[in-house]
């Protein structure tokens, strides 16, 4: 016959449990690294007919404890056969990046063809003095990009009227409605007027 299981053990290993939980992470918390947040940001405008602009920009945050040495970016998310590099490079290295610092890179393309792209995160590479192996970061990924896609214009051109003219369509339309609530109280009393004349 088995015997019953009594509460004394379960609360030992528990306790257990959670010693080692706080031993654990307190050792994690107090450790020495840098802790990279990189955020990446791409926007498209249309340069022509036929023709796209895409602006990258990358930041890199260090909201760790200590300075990361020897940092590198990579960005391979764009192939060559899809877009050019117009102005600056997917790649950049910084000497340092200090606790609490931000650095930041960007590039612009132009695109080659016609589709959805869907950019992968870029890569950041760095050396922290306890330890001898390169440590790496990925930003976040960006939002797919629908590149020389057809758009419509009607849209667009409602939102400019909108833009242009809405204001002035509020205050015409404020000024009418002021008008008719001075002139209607006026008709109604100068009915009432009458009807007490008889």
């Amino acid at each position: 016959m088995a015997s019953p299981v009594t509460g004394k053990p379960l609360i030992s290993v528990a306790l257990i449990a959670l010693l080692s939980f706080l031993l654990v992470s307190s050792s994690l918390a107090s450790s020495d690294v840098p802790f990279m947040v990189v955020q990446k940001k791409a926007t498209s405008t249309r340069i022509k007919s036929g023709a796209e602009s895409i602006s990258v920009s990358i930041d890199i945050y260090n909201q760790g404890s200590t300075t990361a040495f020897d940092v590198s970016l990579s960005d391979e998310s764009w192939p060559q056969d899809v877009f050019d590099v117009v102005n600056g490079n997917t790649s950049h290295s910084w000497e340092r990046l200090d606790v609490g610092g931000i650095l930041s890179h960007s590039f612009e393309l132009e695109a080659k063809r016609k589709g959805m792209h869907y950019g992968g995160p870029a890569v950041i590479t760095f050396r922290i003095p306890t330890k001898s192996a390169l440590q790496e970061a990925y930003s976040t990924p960006i939002l797919p990009l629908d590149v020389l896609a057809e758009r419509t214009p009607e849209k667009k051109f409602e939102w400019r009227l909108l833009a242009k003219y809405g204001s002035l369509v509020s205050v015409i339309s404020i000024i009418v409605l002021f008008v008719y609530l001075i002139i209607t109280p006026s008709k109604s009393s100068a009915a009432k007027g009458s009807k007490k004349k008889r």
